[in-house]
């Protein structure tokens, strides 16, 4: 039986098991949730071990438990090593989206819900695409998953885990599913992530919320305090303002830089797409340079004062704002962390005080295509898709990857089947049935091309 009739007649029996990880909220970043976690890692082991690896188990970190199973076919045959996460991010604010957020639809021909795509679909994909193979007897290499419940959160217990656990995670490659394509005809394999910085920050005024009237203008706004500091971070240029931020930067051949411009990019469907005017972003560089060789700073988020309906008079004694970096190759968090920190307290005012806590980083990532696993790959989606996939550079970041590199010596092939469109993070996650499809079929011809 081929792929395409394999998955045509158990389409019903994925759905129903995709929709079974999904409707369990396991959302890493609130704490409330790790009994959620659990159920929903005790729920891969089920699935991976129906599939037909030969162990599954569910082990301890520091913080929540990773999946890892096994299929050894013999010893002496390359290993090929599988990662995703089980986590997901929060679904706020839930009022966005179409339908329940952990209730997953189909809705014109794409799967609406938290984790369709960002990591539950894209992991899935393997396991069906390991189910085929095993099923029908042609997996000629062993396999290995390792599904971990703290990607959305940057991976803090993972590093420590790899260390204790190198001689049972070694294999030849590591094939990982949470990126992106650049259109559904256009197929493209990642070479290349940005690194992550993420703080929050907390600006006191006051020891308390004081009356507006009373003591406005004596005291200060620390809203307004903290909105002046954000707003001296990025120039009228897009440029980041902190000292040494860039003194790292890796400068981009033009050779390189002439390849970026050949990646097709509709900038006024993008524009149309995000509902904005114009892009913006540092001045001498293509959007696409932007968002995948270029560094930023962004505010995720602020508030403080009151915000619920009417009116309330009050001078805020507190304001907070989450603040994140994408980091580029040879920049480094454990250095990019301290100059972000000295500059924020350089430029906070004396008549606040200010905290800055640092909540987690990652390095950045730049894959090889001329290896053995990036070739078998490249042939893979070649045949699935009716087109060679171009190597991009992509503005996201995945912890782990570095740390596989760093500690178990292994550069991921970073196979992605998700699309811009398809609102990872945001209200109204969706994911093409049809590229679950494609996704199946083009792993399964990856362990093909491996193989031989």
């Amino acid at each position: 039986m081929d792929i395409k009739t394999y998955i045509k007649e158990n389409q019903p029996r994925f759905f129903e098991e995709l929709f079974s990880l999904i409707r369990i909220p396991s959302v890493s970043s609130h704490s409330h949730r790790k009994a959620e976690i659990q159920q929903c890692a005790e729920l891969w082991k089920k699935l991976l071990l129906q599939a037909g690896v030969d162990t599954a188990e569910i082990l301890p970190t520091k913080g929540n438990p990773v999946v890892f199973a096994t299929k050894i076919i013999d010893p002496k045959l390359p290993t090929v090593m599988v990662y995703g996460h089980y986590d997901v991010m929060p679904a706020e604010p839930l009022e966005l989206w179409d339908s329940p957020p952990f209730e997953p639809e189909i809705r014109d021909g794409k799967v609406f819900a938290r984790g369709a795509d960002d990591d539950k679909g894209q992991s899935f994909l393997h396991a069906k695409a390991f189910e085929y193979l095993i099923r029908t007897n042609q997996l000629k290499c062993n396999v290995k998953f390792i599904l971990e419940g703290e990607e959305e959160i940057g991976s803090p217990s993972l590093e420590d885990f790899c260390r204790k656990n190198k001689k049972m995670l070694k294999c030849d490659t590591i094939l990982v599913s949470d990126t992106s394509m650049l259109a559904a005809d256009k197929p493209s394999i990642t070479t290349g992530l940005r690194g992550l910085g993420y703080w929050e920050i907390e600006v006191t005024a006051a020891n308390r919320d004081l009356h507006s009237g009373i003591f406005g203008g004596a005291v200060a706004n620390p809203i307004m305090e903290l909105s002046k500091i954000l707003g001296q971070l990025i120039d009228k240029d897009g440029k980041i303002t902190i000292p040494k931020f860039y003194k790292d930067v890796e400068n981009v051949s033009k050779k390189e830089r002439d390849l970026f411009a050949q990646i097709p990019l509709d900038e006024e469907e993008y524009k149309k797409d995000l509902g904005i005017k114009h892009v913006f972003g540092e001045k001498g560089y293509s959007t696409i340079e932007r968002t995948g060789i270029r560094p930023t700073l962004d505010i995720c988020g602020i508030w403080g004062g009151y915000t619920g309906e009417g009116s309330k008079t009050v001078l805020p004694s507190k304001a907070y704002a989450k603040l994140s970096t994408r980091l580029v190759p040879n920049q480094k968090f454990n250095k990019i962390a301290p100059l972000v920190e000295k500059h924020l307290k350089k430029i906070a005012p004396k008549h606040i005080d200010i905290k800055i806590t640092r909540l987690h980083g990652a390095e950045s990532y730049v894959c090889p295509i001329d290896s053995k696993a990036y070739q078998a790959a490249e042939k893979a989606y070649e045949k699935a898709f009716g087109k060679k996939p171009l190597p991009v550079r992509r503005g996201g970041s995945i912890g782990v990857i570095p740390v596989f590199e760093k500690v178990l010596g292994i550069k991921p092939i970073l196979m992605g089947f998700g699309l811009e469109s398809n609102a990872i993070h945001s209200p109204n996650e969706s994911f093409r049935i049809d590229l679950y499809e494609k996704g199946i079929e083009t792993i399964v011809e990856f362990y093909h091309q491996y193989s031989k």
